[in-house]
């Protein structure tokens, strides 16, 4: 076990002292082990590379390779808690002997193949365990991550063999030192991956690149009692700051104790992605609604009776799946994944490795009549996951798919939202006002009015300090900004191949005009009779020293996460409308059918109203958002301060040479994704997870893997490209454009939504208040007129 993240320490506790070490003999040689085959002599070429500068650190240049194995115990995550009928029957073959029992079950499995006995081995080993978990907790966090352990420790161990050449009589593999003390008596173990005899150095593999602080000790202890031995870790991720620090120490630890020698442990970086091999099997896998066409309605996980009709599963379902609901449970599952993690097989960060927040629809393809749709999203690891956790993937998760589905089935006039005052009853489209997209976007133009008031006091900003200094004035008050605004999209990047749509950048943009309005609170004062040069100077004044700081908000900040996850949503939904209008997919029946009962407000949101929206708004306009003193003249003020248009989506379709330039290898990342739970955009902190109707590598007989070829002459180079995505839908009818997508002139992608804004539009107006009273915002929905 290797225990939870602590302080480095070679101290013992309660055992005898260790005086010296040995190596257990009977250590298999690496070739045997995992390649089956014998190798007579060590190739010169064997080996992990150096770092030619003479760093003790080698890092990897090259792009990512994938290395499979098997997680055949991954198809029953859709079977349900044991009933007692079931229970009886599980403790049938072995009474009162437990581990005998289960043994027994799984010897008949093995020789029926038979889902069902399967199912029942399953249930015997959970109730041989006496942890008191329910079974679901049990199934995740014992079962399969026992399972991941073996498995997935051992393939990757077999491609690094493999990769580099561990191979001949100088290496051997799952080598034992023993730590004894003054009687003779083994006090402590410490297991290394594999150990070169001629170079005397033990080397620690980790799929996660994450070492532990126990391990580390017994290195310490290690290293003074065998003086002619080194050491050296390789990881299949990028080492961070805190392991590469610990490397670090270790050599420095080492090199005091052999003065005169450099370099006693190293680390070497070799980027892999671990594919697990799973087959599904009908009515024993898990199915999520998520995404998925034709089984819509409900909420979170579904077992389905054919994998073939509905549903999604991949790694990011998976993640999902295994994140807590809250910051509490997330820490327990946290916990309790890094205690049982006793061969660092976690994805990096663990289950609360991914910050959930940051989710965001990035592509979409696969589409086509019975495809479904496969997707991958984007989302930032967590810096501390394991004081830290990410939590609240699954209603994050859900956000996304609703929204995709409302943008689908809503025609784009019901798409606006109004906040004014003269018209509480139209405050958006009752239907379009009953889904979490909605909400979104009404919550979203609040906050900006919101946003925008903190962003004009001069006490907290320099931009403001500008604008009040500079702003027209009568009877020496400066004139307050009287415009109103509203967030839409600037162009997104985007890149359509691969039978899908890449979703690059999808920048957000907060536009703002000037607008005379003829409410105004009771007892307020104004700017009255300003030329039309003076408006324009405020307007100008407003976009230059103020909205900067708004729109980097909307854009970064945190508080329009959702904003930025619905809007990107939008932009996949767009793809999938103009795809379904030339070759009809699963979609077809969803789009623009006005139906939006399966993606109702969802808990814990499900009693928010608009109208309770609309009462926060003008609770804000009667007693003011954010106040501050204006001093001009000796006289001083008190001020109080008290939108958004996804009609247009222009996006630019960049060419396939430039994403090859400025996204390199996101293509592979994103197929990998699809297959994978621990994928990273070149080895950075941004995360990319996927899924889909039936994930790449899913839905065939799961093999064992093949006995690998000899090593080849040059194990520095990456291996085969992962998997290809699944072609283009093949197109069985007519062509028909949709008749407002006119071809984008910057590449064959046609531009998003209608050419005439009809969608939703926000206009903000505002009006000077005296002191008590509170700056006027709403919402209005601008004319469909030939202007635009």
């Amino acid at each position: 076990m290797t225990g939870l993240p602590g302080i480095e320490t070679d101290t013992a506790t309660a055992a005898p002292r260790a005086v010296a070490a040995r190596i257990k003999p009977g250590a298999k040689r690496c070739d045997v082990k995992n390649l089956g085959s014998k190798y007579q002599s060590t190739p010169t070429n064997s080996g992990f590379p150096n770092d030619p500068t003479g760093s003790n650190f080698s890092a990897w240049q090259g792009n990512p390779k994938n290395f499979n194995y098997d997680l055949p115990g991954k198809a029953y995550d859709g079977v349900k808690p044991p009933t007692a009928a079931d229970k009886t029957q599980a403790l049938s073959k072995v009474p009162n002997d437990t581990e005998q029992n289960y043994k027994a079950w799984q010897k008949i499995a093995d020789k029926s193949g038979d889902p069902e006995d399967r199912k029942f081995e399953i249930y015997a080993r959970y109730f041989h365990n006496k942890e008191g978990l329910s079974f679901e907790h049990w199934f995740e966090h014992r079962f399969i991550r026992n399972q991941t352990n073996n498995h997935k420790g051992s393939a990757f161990e077999r491609q690094l063999v493999r990769d580099f050449r561990l191979v001949g009589p100088d290496w051997l593999c799952e080598v034992t030192v023993e730590l004894i003390d003054a009687q003779g008596n083994v006090v402590e173990t410490r297991r290394y991956d594999a150990y070169n005899q001629r170079t005397k150095e033990f080397n620690e593999f980790k799929s996660n690149s994450e070492l532990t602080n126990k391990q580390l000790a017994k290195d310490r202890k290690i290293a003074r009692f065998m003086p002619d031995h080194k050491f050296r870790f390789t990881g299949a991720k990028a080492f961070t700051t805190g392991q590469r620090k610990k490397i670090d120490n270790l050599n420095r630890y080492i090199n005091r104790l052999r003065p005169g020698q450099t370099n006693q442990v190293r680390g070497n970086q070799r980027i892999y992605n671990p594919v697990p091999r799973t087959k599904p099997i009908k009515g024993y896998s898990d199915y999520q609604r998520w995404f998925a066409p034709g089984c819509q309605g409900g909420q979170g996980r579904m077992q389905l009776a054919a994998a073939s009709t509905c549903g999604t599963r991949g790694p990011l379902n998976d993640r999902i799946n295994g994140s807590g609901k809250n910051l509490e449970q997330a820490k327990r599952i946290q916990a309790d994944a890094r205690r049982l993690d006793t061969r660092g097989t976690l994805p990096r960060g663990g289950p609360g490795g991914v910050d959930f927040t940051t989710l965001e629809l990035r592509y979409v393809g696969g589409l086509g009549k019975g495809k479904g749709m496969q997707y991958s999203m984007r989302a930032d690891q967590m810096p501390n996951p394991d004081e830290n956790p990410g939590f609240g993937g699954e209603a994050r998760m859900q956000l996304s798919s609703d929204a995709l589905f409302t943008w689908l089935a809503l025609t784009p006039e019901k798409f606006w939202v109004n906040l004014n005052p003269d018209e509480p009853d139209r405050v958006m489209d009752a239907k379009f006002g009953k889904t979490d997209a909605g909400r979104v976007l009404l919550e979203a133009d609040l906050e900006m009015k919101h946003d925008f008031s903190e962003a004009l006091n001069p006490n907290k900003h320099a931009g403001a300090k500008r604008y009040w200094d500079t702003a027209p004035r009568q009877n020496g008050m400066p004139c307050f900004p009287g415009v109103r605004m509203w967030i839409e999209p600037k162009p997104a990047q985007v890149r359509e191949q691969d039978g899908g749509i890449y979703i690059l950048d999808a920048p957000l943009k907060v536009s703002t005009q000037w607008l005379d309005v003829e409410w105004q609170a009771p007892g307020s004062t104004e700017c009255k009779g300003l030329t039309d040069e003076q408006k324009h100077a405020i307007e100008a004044n407003v976009r230059t020293n103020v909205m900067p700081l708004v729109e980097d908000r909307v854009n970064t900040d945190p508080d329009y996460a959702d904003l930025r996850a619905v809007y990107t949503a939008r932009v996949a939904a767009e793809y999938i409308r103009q795809q379904d209008a030339k070759t009809p997919t699963d979609f077809h029946k969803t789009i623009d059918s006005n139906d939006v009962s399966a993606w109702p407000l969802r808990a814990p949101n499900e009693n928010w109203t608009r109208e309770g929206v609309h009462k926060r708004y003008m609770d804000s306009i009667k007693k003011g958002i954010e106040w501050f003193e204006l001093e001009y003249g000796g006289k001083v003020y008190n001020q109080g301060v008290g939108g958004v248009d996804f009609s247009k989506q222009p996006k630019q379709n960049i060419s396939r040479t430039r994403f090859n330039v400025e996204h390199r290898t996101l293509d592979t990342t994103t197929k990998t994704s699809l297959q994978s739970d621990d994928v990273s955009y070149r080895d950075t902190d941004t995360l990319y997870l996927g899924g889909g109707k039936m994930a790449a590598g899913e839905g065939e007989d799961p093999k064992p893997t093949p006995t690998p070829t000899k090593p080849g002459p040059d194990p520095s180079k990456p291996g085969d490209d992962p998997s290809t995505p699944t072609p283009d839908p093949t197109r069985t009818g007519g062509s028909t454009q949709p008749p407002a997508n006119k071809p984008d002139p910057h590449g064959d992608l046609a531009d998003t939504g209608s050419d005439t804004p009809i969608g939703l539009i926000s206009g903000i107006a505002v009006a000077v208040v005296a002191a008590g009273a509170a700056l006027v915002w709403w919402m209005r929905r601008r004319r469909q007129d030939a202007t635009g």
